[in-house]
C-alpha cells in the first residue's frame, strides 16, 4: 500500500502558481481541468487573462466574471472577453488587473466563469507568486 501511495505522489505533477519577471512577466498557474496565465507587458502597459479548459470548452456569452472567495472576497465582470478559435481559451485584456491581482492575492479561491460555464482555481501558495508578478518593473495597478 505505501509504495502505491508513494508512486501516486511522485506521478502526480505539482500545480503551483509560478511567476516569471522580464520584460513580459507571466503568472501562471495549472491544475487537473484548466489553466490560468496572466501577463503584464509594461512598455505597453497591457494585462492580459487567459482561462484555458482543457476537458471542456467555452461557450459564447455576453460576459465574463471571476469571483474570489476567502477573507478578501471580491467579484468582477466584463463583457469585452474574446473566445480562442478553439474555444478552449478565454481571454481578457486590460490596462489594469489590481482588482484581478488581489483576489488572487488575499482569498482562498477563484472562480472564472460565465454564464454556463465555471473553472475554479485553489489559491495556495498564490501570494508569493502574485507579489513578485506586482513587483515586474514597477508593474502600475489602476
Amino acid at each position: 500500500m505505501r509504495v502505491l501511495l508513494i508512486s501516486l505522489l511522485v506521478g502526480t505533477p505539482a500545480h503551483a502558481w509560478e511567476a516569471t519577471v522580464g520584460e513580459i512577466c507571466t503568472l501562471a498557474h495549472d491544475t487537473d481541468d484548466a489553466g490560468i496565465f496572466l501577463t503584464y507587458d509594461p512598455a505597453q502597459p497591457l494585462y492580459t487573462l487567459t482561462v484555458t479548459r482543457k476537458t471542456d470548452t467555452w461557450t459564447v456569452t455576453p460576459w465574463f466574471a471571476m469571483r474570489f472567495s476567502g477573507r478578501n472576497p471580491i467579484e468582477i465582470a466584463t463583457p469585452r472577453h474574446v473566445l480562442s478559435p478553439d474555444t478552449y481559451s478565454l481571454g481578457v485584456s486590460d490596462a489594469g488587473f489590481g482588482n484581478v491581482l488581489d483576489g488572487l492575492e488575499y482569498n482562498d479561491m477563484a472562480y472564472a466563469f460565465t454564464q454556463d460555464r465555471i473553472t475554479k482555481f485553489p489559491l495556495n501558495g498564490a501570494a508569493p507568486e502574485v507579489r513578485k508578478f506586482r513587483d515586474c518593473a514597477g508593474g502600475q495597478l489602476s
